[in-house]
């Protein structure tokens, strides 16, 4: 039985919260596909998940930086970057052959407009019989809270970047 998961909110953790359980998944025998958006620069979990049977991850090849720093022409062509991911992730769910994938930062290019949101829903709105879906974002729209299984806020309390502590590499990164 797949049921749906959201990890949401200004908090810390949400990526971390899903690779454990791609981790959990993988250690049982599940295939497991992450699906990136918005991030394309190397994180140190790339380094570990790579060498995980049954964990695949796609992203981005190009690096397109903050969204606030693109040209009209960068947007236009991240957001087919993403559409082509999500296609992707969509047939592989549809296949049978992936019993997890991970979304990660999907609220935030579905909010900003990165991915085509009839796409988007069509393939995050679902429930695949053998196959559970987790997404993680900022905020999610009221209509996933209300048909996803299980909906995880992680807000923040305290964070060293509000004392001028950039990102940790193996940290935040």
């Amino acid at each position: 039985m797949g049921l749906n998961h959201i990890y949401f909110g200004s908090g810390k953790g949400k990526t971390t919260a899903a690779l454990g359980l791609a981790l959990r998944a993988a250690g049982c025998g599940m295939t497991v596909l992450i699906v990136q958006f918005l991030k394309s620069s190397d994180t140190s979990e790339l380094h570990s998940l790579t060498e995980i049977d049954g964990i695949t991850v796609l992203r981005s090849d190009k690096r397109f930086g903050f969204t606030f720093n693109m040209t009209d022409e960068e947007k236009a062509e991240l957001t087919e970057v993403n559409n082509d991911l999500l296609r992707q992730a969509q047939t592989s769910l549809l296949s049978g052959k992936t019993g997890m994938l991970i979304l990660d930062e999907f609220l935030d290019a579905y909010n900003l407009g990165f991915v085509d949101k009839a796409l988007a829903d069509d393939t995050a709105l679902r429930h695949y019989d053998n196959s559970e879906l987790i997404i993680t974002g900022r905020t999610p729209p009221e209509r996933y809270i209300a048909l996803y299984d299980y909906v995880s806020e992680i807000c923040s309390v305290k964070h060293p970047f509000d004392k001028g502590i950039p990102a940790r590499k193996g940290i935040e990164y």
